[in-house]
């Protein structure tokens, strides 16, 4: 077993360190950056000379785009990625690291609250659909997962801000916080920013829960045809012993794998969500940033994203050990 997690904590470092090349690379390309956005009409108008403008890109590093000198920014870039520094943002001019720490958290408390709701929701269900398979929960189920698959974010996302907070106003349209008198108990402040993420939840919860419905309904399908099952059966066991007892703990198997990409949707937050709410998260942050072309911060927030993905992966290989007992018998 020990064997094994090193061998997959080498393959996560040879990973990271692809993508790394991916990412600076793809980066590096792109038409514009933060820089030749902001000063490039100044120097038009003439009120910037190009020696100035040039001095600036060489101070970033962005004034060399041959392949030596992609390659040298390449490495300067992940030497400080090592020691921890993600980058400084041209935009909100402070470390991308700092930026992340002090805007993940509510992206996290939305991503979480979502994910515990769509685990509740979603798992039951599929398998309530699989043991009543072509029955009415099955198929009602299973086109409410197809219309919540098929709905682009940024769709449902203005049907429900129309629906709810235009029409009937039953909640804020954006933001966190309602105009409050001074003497509002943080009680009352604590709701008023619950009421408010009302509606960013359920969308990330209805457009999320049919895949997992129907992965968990395929995968207790799949079991409930294994032989095993039959023999549970035969012995007289009971439908609901044979399902949650037997069959349920063999469906968790391949849901395992999903928990991969929990961790980077927990802490990397809901991009178009947050900016269709003006959610103040790292999702728009990241939103904002990618528009204004601000270099340091895409490489350093993708970076980060890639970090916690690979974690992401390691954590569910391991976690097969939890819940299939045959994976510790790896060398």
């Amino acid at each position: 077993m020990v064997k094994y997690i090193i061998k997959r904590i080498l393959l996560a470092i040879v990973i990271l360190f692809g993508v790394s090349v991916i990412i600076y690379s793809l980066v590096r390309m792109m038409p514009g950056d933060f820089i030749t956005n902001k000063f490039m009409q100044m120097v038009i108008d003439g009120k910037m000379s190009e020696k100035e403008f040039n001095r600036l890109l060489e101070v970033y590093g962005l004034a060399d785009r041959s392949f030596w000198g992609i390659l040298k920014g390449y490495f300067t870039w992940i030497g400080n990625v090592f020691q921890g520094d993600l980058g400084r943002s041209f935009k909100y001019e402070d470390s991308v690291s700092t930026i992340i720490v002090e805007n993940m958290g509510i992206s996290f408390g939305i991503a979480f609250a979502a994910l515990i709701l769509e685990f509740i929701i979603a798992i039951p269900l599929g398998v309530k659909a699989a043991t009543n398979q072509y029955g009415v929960v099955d198929y009602s189920a299973s086109v409410l997962s197809m219309i919540g698959t098929a709905l682009p974010t940024f769709f449902f996302a203005a049907i429900c801000i129309q629906l709810f907070s235009v029409q009937l106003g039953w909640f804020p349209v954006n933001g966190l916080t309602s105009t409050l008198p001074s003497d509002a108990t943080e009680w009352t402040r604590f709701w008023d920013k619950i009421w408010h993420l009302v509606i960013p939840v359920f969308i990330m919860v209805f457009l999320s829960v049919g895949s997992l419905m129907r992965y968990t309904r395929t995968n207790t399908l799949e079991v409930l045809n294994a032989d095993y099952i039959r023999t549970a059966r035969a012995k007289g066991l009971s439908e609901g012993k044979v399902i949650y007892k037997h069959a349920f703990r063999n469906t968790l198997i391949p849901l395992v794998t999903l928990l991969a990409g929990t961790l980077p949707g927990l802490f990397s937050g809901a991009m178009i969500t947050e900016q269709m709410f003006a959610i103040p998260g790292i999702g728009l942050k990241a939103y904002e940033a990618l528009k204004a072309g601000d270099i340091p911060f895409i490489m350093g927030y993708n970076m980060f994203l890639a970090i916690l993905t690979v974690l992401g992966t390691l954590l569910a290989d391991l976690m097969y050990a939890v819940v299939d007992p045959r994976v510790k018998i790896l060398k």
